[in-house]
Order: structure tokens, then C-alpha cells, then sequence
């Protein structure tokens, strides 16, 4: 084992009732892929925050860096020190260009009054030449693709001349093709001697990546091991402290009557000639490559987007969906893919966002709302879907990334939807927390909702889904029964 670029011990935090790390360690060596994995929930954003020196350690917490124990006392101390994060949402500057998003810190540093833009821009055009990108040092940030925003974030990394990169969650918004580019760039971080922590959940990619795993659970320090003499399952067992096994939740029994019918819906750019149907009890599953036009055609149906042609039915009857509030009328419900910025009100608590559609059901003729309905409903479906903490006045963005995803399901759910159509359910949540959440959506559907699930994840349509409707550049390629599938038969729809 190399000498470790940080040794950690000790660490706890604190907040107003909640303990969330509890005396774990963590150390990482030059030119090694550590990932930190665990469930939502389990202190992994808490002890980045504490690396990047945004938040401190409680008293007595040992952080030790090249050998010299140390206290960072804010963002740009960590930096000084070699420590650089790449967050989900990037944290750059959209309005800014590529070069200056890269050398902000530094202008920052220095209180540079006068800049000298041909340096900002060389020292740019030099991270993004040791990354191999051909990203113009002049172009607006956000102009860019997602991809490609990931990658000024490195470069952004490279230029501080950081010793250690922290990724979170860096694969969230990546097509395959992206993901595999960012493999390549991993390795040649390592290659110069650079240690990254990765955090993530996708097992297949954690896998792929990391030499060591440490592992947290409920704010605690689990074990450390090396990814080559640990299986999938083992590691899962560890995060979640049980179980969790792999199996399809498929029914191919037969289903209830026609809830939804779609037929000939299209739209320029996005999708054309939609023709599909969702049974009472049934779960759906929507995939395809990414721009198949997936997220598109749910919106449509909710509302959000208008179409140029094509029919909705519920039950048999045409209805005419203009907006959201028609579609909720109608018996419609929509769970969209980002839930931080499209599903949640963050700043609002659990009780505010799950009550938020319907208000109207809890108010009298006057408008005065009555309360104690309101706290019980709460109570009720923060209870079913086991919201933890179990605290309605909690925030939304105080949440885990699974919690907050059963926030926005309790929402829609509240509304006793005919149909429910959720985009990404699992994203950016850990294996626990999905596990629960796919139950949550068998258990609807046996309950005799017609459920609508899209994802990019083949193993989850695989898991969750009765049928399996492919779609391929706006189009329906096929539909499979979900009996004896894999993942190749999906896929040959999806590029035929």
C-alpha cells in the first residue's frame, strides 16, 4: 500500500436530532479509485461536506493529509490542501465561459483586480488538452452539454492542481457512451497519481472503477475492502445490513380492464405515432436509448407540453389534456425524473410537499384549511412509504435521496391517481432504498392502479415490469411480454 494522500479517524456530526456520522474513518492513497458506498442516509454527503471543508467535524475528529494532521476550515482551504469535489449539479457558473469557470478559484484567491484573460485562458485550454477535450476555452458553460459541463467541472479539478478528486454521484446524467468516456479519464487521473473518491450507487460501475470500498450504514463506519475479494451481493449486504435479493416482480397474469389508451400521438422533434395501453393492475415499462423520447411523451400526456396530433382515452372516454390540473382531473399523475428541481419544493417540509396538490380537498368554503385532516393524511402516507426521518415537519432538502423520492411518490400517490406515470424512479437513490421503492410500485398496481414506469436501467424495467414497451428515436420499436427476457433481446430493440 502506497502512503495515504488522507487518513481520517474519529469523525462525527451533529445536528439538531440527528447523529449523522458517528466516529467513522476513511483513508485514501495517490493514484487509487476509493469509493464511498452506502444507502441514503448512510453520512456520505456529510463527510464530503466535511472534506471540502463546508461543514466542520464534531470535536475530536482526526483528518491527516500528506501526513500532517490538519483542520480545513472552508472550501478554499481544502482546495489549498489538494482537495477538490465534483458535485451532481457540477457547481458552475452557466453564465460564464469555460475558462472562467476553470480559473474562478484562483481569481478568487489571488483578489485579482486586473486579469489577464490570455493566461486564464491558456492555463484553461491546458486542463482541458490533459483531459483529451476539444471544448472551446471561450464558450458559454452553459451552452454545453451535460457531458460536457462534467467535463469543465474535472478540468476545473486538474487546474487547482488537486492531489485528490471527490465525484459524486459523477455518472447520474451520463448516456452509456459518456459513462465510458469517463472511465477513460478516471484512468488517466490515476496515471498521474491523482486519488478519487467515488461515490455512486450503480453497482456495475462502482465495480468497474474502484479499487477499495468502505462502506457506511446509519452514520457508521462498516469495513474497508478490496474491490477484487468482495462480490455484489456482499457489498449490498453491507450497506443495507440484509439481503436484498434479485428477482423480477413480473405478472403476467391477466390484467383488468383498458385505463389509459394512447393512440397516434405525435409531436415535431419528439415523438411520432405513440400507440400503446395501460391495464388496471398493470405495471408498464417504458425504456429506450437516450432522446428516444421517453420523458417527452409522458409530459404530453400530463399535460406539460402540447401535442400536434393523436387521441387520450381514460376508461374508454377521449379526454383532452391542455395541462397538469387537467391531467390530475382526469386521474392522471406524474412523477418527473428530477426530482430536486421539478418534483419538490425543498425549502418547504414533507407535510407542505405531499399536500401540495390537492390544498383544495383540506380547505372549507371559506378557504380555511382544516389542519388536523391535513396532519393525518401526512401521517398516513409517510407511514406507508416509510419516510425517514418519520417527521412531517422536516424539509424536503433535508432528506436522503431516497427519502425524498418517496416524498414526491406520497404526493402524486395522495391523489388517488387511475394512472401513474413515474420518469427515473430510482435515480441517484442507493439499492435499499430502490428495492423499497420498487415494492411500492408493485404494491400499487396490485391495488389496481395502472402504473407507467420509465427508466434507463434495464435491470430495474427488468425487475418492475409486467410489459416492456422499447422506443427508438420518437418512435414505439416493440413491446415484450416480461417472461424469460434479458437485457441483449431490449437492447436489439432499441438500436434495430
Amino acid at each position: 500500500m502506497k502512503e495515504k494522500f488522507l487518513e481520517i479517524s474519529n469523525v462525527s456530526k451533529t445536528f439538531p436530532g440527528v447523529k449523522a456520522l458517528d466516529k467513522v474513518r476513511f483513508d485514501i492513497c495517490p493514484g487509487e479509485v476509493h469509493a464511498l458506498v452506502g444507502e441514503n442516509g448512510a453520512g456520505k454527503s456529510t463527510l464530503i461536506k466535511i472534506l471540502s471543508g463546508v461543514q466542520p467535524p464534531d470535536d475530536g475528529a482526526k483528518i491527516v493529509i500528506e501526513g500532517q494532521e490538519t483542520v480545513l476550515h472552508d472550501p478554499m482551504d481544502a482546495i489549498k490542501k489538494g482537495i477538490s469535489v465534483i458535485y451532481q449539479d457540477f457547481s458552475l457558473f452557466t453564465n460564464l465561459t469555460v475558462a472562467e469557470n476553470i480559473g474562478i478559484n484562483e481569481i478568487i484567491e489571488k483578489n485579482q483586480k486586473i486579469l489577464h484573460w490570455q493566461e486564464v485562458n491558456a492555463k484553461a485550454e491546458k486542463a482541458l488538452n490533459f483531459l483529451k477535450s476539444d471544448i472551446n476555452p471561450r464558450t458559454i458553460v452553459g451552452n454545453l452539454s451535460v457531458a460536457k459541463q462534467q467535463m469543465v467541472a474535472i478540468a476545473t479539478a486538474v487546474a487547482q492542481e488537486a492531489k485528490m478528486i471527490i465525484m459524486d454521484e459523477p455518472t447520474s446524467a451520463l448516456s452509456k457512451k459518456e459513462v465510458e468516456r469517463l472511465y477513460e479519464i478516471i484512468e488517466d487521473l490515476k496515471a498521474q497519481n491523482i486519488a478519487i473518491m467515488f461515490v455512486g450507487h450503480k453497482m456495475e460501475e462502482l465495480f468497474h472503477v474502484a479499487d477499495r470500498f468502505t462502506i457506511f450504514r446509519d452514520g457508521q463506519y462498516v469495513d474497508t475492502v478490496n474491490a477484487k475479494e468482495v462480490t455484489e451481493s456482499d457489498l449490498v449486504a453491507m450497506m443495507v445490513g440484509r439481503k436484498i435479493e434479485g428477482k423480477s416482480y413480473a405478472n403476467l397474469e391477466e390484467k383488468g380492464e383498458e385505463v389509459l389508451t394512447v393512440k397516434g400521438l405525435s409531436k415535431k422533434g419528439n415523438f411520432k405515432d405513440i400507440n400503446f395501453t395501460v391495464r388496471k393492475g398493470e405495471v408498464l415499462g417504458v425504456t429506450g436509448l437516450v432522446g428516444a423520447g421517453r420523458s417527452e411523451t409522458a409530459q404530453a400526456i400530463f399535460g406539460l407540453t402540447s401535442i400536434d396530433s393523436g387521441q387520450v382515452f381514460i376508461e374508454g372516454k377521449e379526454v383532452h389534456i391542455k395541462s397538469p390540473a387537467d391531467a390530475l382531473k382526469m386521474g392522471i399523475a406524474y412523477v418527473p425524473e428530477s426530482r430536486q428541481t421539478q418534483g419538490l419544493v425543498l425549502p418547504k417540509t414533507i407535510r407542505e410537499n405531499i399536500l401540495l396538490p390537492q390544498l383544495d380537498k383540506y380547505a372549507n368554503k371559506l378557504g380555511i384549511l382544516n389542519n388536523k385532516e391535513m396532519e393525518d393524511a401526512t401521517n398516513k402516507w409517510i407511514d406507508m412509504l416509510d419516510v425517514r426521518p418519520n417527521n412531517p415537519d422536516l424539509t424536503a432538502m433535508s432528506l436522503s435521496g431516497g427519502n425524498q423520492q418517496k416524498v414526491v411518490l406520497a404526493k402524486w400517490i395522495s391523489t388517488q391517481a387511475k394512472v401513474l406515470i413515474v420518469d427515473e424512479p430510482t435515480n441517484g437513490v442507493d439499492i435499499g432504498a430502490k428495492d423499497e421503492i420498487h415494492k411500492i410500485l408493485r404494491n400499487l398496481a396490485k391495488e389496481g392502479m395502472a402504473v407507467i414506469v420509465i427508466s434507463s436501467e434495464l435491470p430495474e424495467i427488468l425487475t418492475i415490469s409486467d410489459r416492456i414497451m422499447v422506443m427508438r428515436r420518437g418512435r414505439v420499436s416493440g413491446f415484450l411480454d416480461n417472461k424469460d427476457l434479458t437485457q441483449e433481446m431490449i437492447m436489439k430493440l432499441s438500436v434495430a
